[in-house]
């Protein structure tokens, strides 16, 4: 099994909370129409699936992640918008579907995740219906750039590159959607990018929270420990960085995302 390099401990639901359709599939809105049945893969605790899930209402949409701990949050928020969403753990390798089951495939930042990028979107376009959609949008970790500068963050960015490489992953996944979709054999793509950016006050205490707790209590700190790519002393080093970098009223952050449709 490939290993999620951020897991799902409180401060990497935090972030994926803030997750919604307009912020984190804009590509992909002008696409959707009510009655197409959809399959989110990689949905997490279902922020973006909901979303989705209204857009395409009365479609079916199912939705799997390949653990089942963030599931329970998904469907009590499905519930709670009054959306009918199927939340399954599924295999993006193996999908529990049927060929050319849905109309819409999605994943978002998933592929950076696995070991075999290309099988996935092979698998997840065998169960898109001829004439839809394949949607997958992936940050690159080398373009996220910061004010200001701090030694720590540099520490941190080498740092996750180092834990998701020794994972069998690939950190700056948003240059190379492209190319691996055509490795697998989808010519009708059409790529584009799309950025996250961090600089209120709000949101620099958010994501400064947020990866301050995931370096010293997550998958990631576990991961960066057993394989002696970092000391405590120095997870708690960049914990501080972030934290010195959410208190900066000049803090900002930027991240570009790679994005691709694909007509199958």
């Amino acid at each position: 099994m490939d290993t999620y390099t951020h897991g799902h401990a409180e401060p990497v639901l935090q972030s994926h909370r803030w997750r919604t359709a307009e912020n984190s599939a804009a590509y992909l809105l002008p696409h959707l129409r009510p009655g197409l049945d959809l399959l989110d893969v990689g949905c997490g605790p279902g922020t973006i699936t909901v979303d989705l899930a209204e857009r395409v209402a009365p479609g079916y949409v199912r939705a799997v992640d390949t653990s089942p701990e963030p599931l329970g949050e998904a469907r009590a928020l499905a519930a709670a918008r009054g959306v009918p969403v199927e939340f399954a753990v599924g295999d993006a390798y193996a999908l529990d579907a049927a060929d050319d089951a849905f109309d819409v495939v999605h994943a978002h930042q998933v592929l950076q995740h696995l070991t075999d990028p290309v099988a996935a979107l092979r698998e997840m376009a065998r169960v898109c219906r001829p004439g839809g959609l394949l949607a997958v949008r992936d940050v690159d970790y080398a373009t996220v750039t910061w004010f200001p500068a701090d030694a720590g963050l540099d520490r941190w960015l080498d740092l996750y590159h180092r834990v998701a490489r020794h994972n069998g992953a690939e950190p700056d996944a948003g240059r190379r959607l492209l190319a691996w979709a055509h490795a697998a054999g989808l010519r009708a793509v059409t790529a584009s990018a799309g950025a996250w950016c961090y600089a209120s006050p709000a949101e620099r205490d958010w994501w400064g929270r947020s990866w301050a707790g995931r370096a010293t209590a997550s998958a990631f700190a576990e991961q960066a420990l057993a394989a002696e790519l970092a000391t405590p002393v120095e997870l708690q080093e960049v914990a501080a960085a972030w934290r010195r970098w959410a208190a900066s009223d000049d803090g900002w952050l930027g991240m570009l995302h790679g994005e691709l449709l694909v007509r199958c």
